[in-house]
């Protein structure tokens, strides 16, 4: 069986976020912070949690320091990339990989050329689709929806927004909930990838159906 073809409630997810030095005039994005956190569907929380500085030949720009508050100095004697490469390896290999707008985390990914790592679940596509009611899905608009906010800072404690490990753990909160609330755990994690809003839709107006009839023990059939 592939990763693709697991039950997503048997899942090993592995949620990856990066924050970076901000694009500057003839200069491109680099990472400074990466945090990583990995939740199986037995497990009642993400675990394996990991947090490290990354150093970096450019300087972090004014801009991305407003948002993330990392200085130059921070990452001064913080390792390269390159040297990080057994941790990601130890943590999204075999696994999928969980991002909020994944175009950042697998553009940096590249340092690692034919990493294999995949498949990825993208949550700001995941939250698109199943709550089309929320006016943007920025990640702290979708935790602050759904009341996991309290839980994050739990998990992570003395951390907050635009940290890269807080970020990691508040998407796997999304993904984890949503699994849950929609009913989705038998779901294969590549129908779960697929998704477009009109499945979830569907599905989610299945549930509020089998329970309105008073049926709350009640499973919804997997969607195919």
């Amino acid at each position: 069986m592939t990763t693709r073809d697991t039950p997503a409630g048997e899942a090993v997810w592995a949620a990856l976020d990066f924050e970076g030095t901000g694009a500057a005039p003839g200069k491109t994005d680099e990472p400074v912070q990466v945090g990583m956190a990995v939740w199986s569907g037995a497990a009642g929380a993400p675990v394996d949690l990991f947090r490290s500085y990354v150093r970096s030949a450019a300087r972090i720009t004014r801009s991305a320091r407003a948002v993330h508050g990392i200085a130059d100095g921070d990452i001064a004697t913080a390792p390269p990339m390159s040297a990080l490469w057994p941790e990601f390896k130890s943590r999204l290999s075999a696994a999928v990989v969980v991002a909020h707008g994944a175009g950042t985390e697998k553009r940096f990914l590249r340092a690692f050329p034919l990493h294999g790592f995949g498949p990825w679940l993208d949550t700001l596509a995941l939250s698109r689709a199943a709550l089309p009611e929320l006016p943007d899905h920025a990640l702290g608009s979708v935790v602050a929806a759904l009341g996991l906010e309290d839980r994050a800072r739990e998990l992570c404690p003395g951390l907050g927004w635009h940290d890269a490990l807080f970020d990691a753990v508040a998407s796997l909160l999304v993904l984890r909930h949503l699994v849950t609330e929609l009913d989705l755990g038998r779901a294969s994690v590549g129908q779960l990838i697929s998704l477009d809003r009109g499945a979830y839709d569907r599905r989610r107006s299945l549930i509020r159906t089998v329970r309105g009839a008073g049926w709350q023990d009640a499973r919804a059939p997997d969607q195919n």
